[in-house]
């Protein structure tokens, strides 16, 4: 029963998220830093990073949930998540201290496109494959570059530069976690060991986040 109702809510869900496509864009630094002491900054940039992926972020969040769908338990998806964070980390810090600058145009549909990759993986494949975790760190290096344009348009104060980094940097680390739990708490705490999981929870709601992919991509490439 609690399947079916998901299945039918996704739909809507969909309808809900191509509305947002532009929200990742929306932050907005509205304190004065200079007033700030070195632990408010540290927070203030703690803050934007978690609300870069929850709520901002919502294509990040369905890259996240999508290695979560695979295989809905909480020690794979941890595994996969690592290698997300090492490599995001990699090269939002190349790319606030400048060794790298790829242009935003490219990207973000290319950030689409992974997230297209893992959604249709998800439809094909049986189970968990080991090389997942090796797509994922390529991917991970695709994510931190969209970071860092989320973060280079905010600015870092030069006599906390790389503190507020490490900050924005946890707080999108506790975003992907909190999707993790919720996704463990809403779908793998009842539904992973379902014989009817994969057709009633993995397909659609891998087919409904490839849709809002490709949307995405032809969107941002236009």
């Amino acid at each position: 029963m609690r399947a079916t109702r998901l299945v039918r809510l996704l739909p809507l869900l969909a309808a809900l998220l191509l509305l947002l496509p532009g929200l990742a864009d929306a932050h907005v630094l509205d304190e004065d830093l200079s007033k700030l002491s070195r632990t408010d900054i540290f927070f203030t940039y703690l803050k934007l990073g978690y609300t870069h992926i929850l709520p901002l972020g919502i294509d990040h969040v369905l890259f996240v949930l999508c290695l979560y769908l695979l295989e809905p338990r909480l020690k794979p998806v941890l595994w996969q998540a690592t290698a997300f964070t090492v490599a995001h980390s990699i090269t939002l810090g190349l790319a606030m201290y400048g060794v790298v600058s790829p242009p935003a145009s490219l990207i973000e549909p290319l950030i689409a496109l992974s997230i297209l990759f893992v959604a249709i993986e998800n439809i094909v494949v049986e189970h968990l494959n080991p090389w997942r975790i090796v797509v994922v760190f390529g991917f991970g290096l695709l994510h931190g570059l969209g970071f860092a344009g989320a973060l280079t348009g905010l600015g870092l104060p030069p006599n906390m530069f790389v503190e507020s980094l490490v900050a924005f940097n946890i707080g999108v680390e506790l975003g992907q976690v909190s999707v993790i739990v919720l996704a463990w708490l809403l779908i793998g705490r009842w539904a992973a060991d379902k014989p009817w999981y994969k057709r009633r929870i993995l397909v659609p709601a891998s087919v409904v986040i490839a849709l809002m992919a490709a949307y995405w991509t032809f969107e941002r490439l236009s």
